[in-house]
């Protein structure tokens, strides 16, 4: 019985997927920090924004420090999905590769 409780806080840890708010400005970005936070503890991450429809540069910031902060302990961080809105905001502030956003799939 244990082991079962111990493979499931183990699978747990072993990935985190993010869903990224609709509205990723400031008003949303403590409760996203703390799931980042939480995330920085398994070894992957998958970054869920398909759904973005407004970003601001205060959540790029917030994107940034979570990306080199994963990668300083060893993490990786992907992306699932990444909408217009959000792919532009990134670009235009040169944050690309910062960021390892995946190329643009054509429409």
């Amino acid at each position: 019985m244990g082991g079962s409780s111990k493979n499931v806080a183990a699978a747990a840890k072993a990935a985190t997927v993010i869903g990224l708010p609709a509205d990723c400005r400031m008003a949303e970005l403590p409760a996203l920090r703390d799931q980042f936070v939480l995330a920085l503890d398994a070894p992957l991450s998958t970054l869920e924004a398909i759904g973005v429809e407004r970003v601001d540069t205060a959540a790029l910031q917030l994107l940034v420090a979570f990306h080199r902060d994963a990668q300083a302990r060893g993490r990786t961080v992907a992306w699932n999905g990444v909408s217009a809105p959000l792919r532009e905001a990134v670009e235009r502030l040169g944050l690309t590769k910062t960021l390892a956003l995946p190329a643009a799939t054509p429409a």
